[in-house]
């Protein structure tokens, strides 16, 4: 939620509940308008039991951008998982590669991390997914 706040109001606010939002928001890249609705949902136990809403969500979406935080080895090791299942939705819908990114948050708090860069990138490539790493406080 912290990424996606600061993505569209430029400011950063640390804490947020486990609650899901959807966001639109107009952007000029390219000198072409660009209109993005962006469903926030956070990770949490609850979800993970219950498929539906996830399934909803990737059906819903284009594409995705999956952060985890580099000072949470659980937020990162779930990627696999999750990118596998959003792969299987979406691809066997159509031909085309879906766009997933994905990103490593809070690199301002290094002297905490517990996932190497190294290993983002890893799994990125592996994954065929962008990769990135941010610190949406910064």
């Amino acid at each position: 939620a912290a990424l996606t706040v600061r993505f569209l109001t430029r400011r950063f606010i640390g804490e947020y509940g486990d609650m899901e939002f959807i966001y639109s928001h107009n952007l000029t890249v390219d000198g072409r308008e660009i209109l993005f609705h962006i469903w926030d949902a956070p990770n949490s136990q609850e979800q993970a039991e219950d498929g539906s809403s996830e399934e909803k969500r990737i059906q819903w979406a284009d594409s995705f951008v999956l952060v985890y935080s580099i000072c949470d080895r659980a937020s990162f090791n779930i990627l696999p998982l999750k990118i596998q299942f959003i792969k299987a939705a979406k691809e066997s819908q159509s031909q085309e590669k879906v766009p997933i990114v994905i990103v490593g948050n809070k690199q301002d708090l290094h002297h905490q991390r517990v996932v190497s860069s190294e290993e983002g990138r890893l799994l990125a490539l592996s994954l065929e997914c962008g990769f990135y790493e941010v610190s949406a406080a910064e």
